[in-house]
């Protein structure tokens, strides 16, 4: 599975569970630290868990296990290391708070719609 693949594919776990504000970005052209984030948004901090839960569980069933996980206890924002992809799963307030979409505003944005259920 290429990274994109499994951007992808974690894109859809979040759908799956409604996930808001879903958006794959490549950033392997102005990071060396991942080739893709994965963000997403959830409505309180027991979705922000249970997005993070059907990743983790989705990508594990098709042979991906997460490198590391940050930020279980918080459920305000669960990041999720696939060394090549980063899932970061995050309330509404953190999301606005650390504003990765900005901050990472050099990278492409992938079109996800044709995967994503309106």
């Amino acid at each position: 599975m290429t990274s994109l693949e499994l951007a992808k594919e974690a894109a859809k776990a979040l759908d799956t569970k409604r996930g808001a504000k879903i958006k794959v970005i490549k950033v392997e052209d102005v990071s060396v630290l991942t080739d893709y984030f994965v963000i997403a948004t959830g409505t309180s901090s027991t979705h922000v868990k249970s997005l993070a839960d059907e990743v983790e569980y989705k990508l594990k069933e098709s042979g991906n296990t997460v490198s590391h996980v940050e930020g279980h206890r918080s459920n305000s924002w669960i990041l999720l290391d696939y060394v090549d992809v980063i899932v970061h799963v995050f309330s509404e307030e953190s999301r606005e708070y650390y504003d990765l979409d900005k901050m990472w505003a050099d990278g492409a944005e992938v079109d996800i719609s044709d995967i994503l259920v309106d």
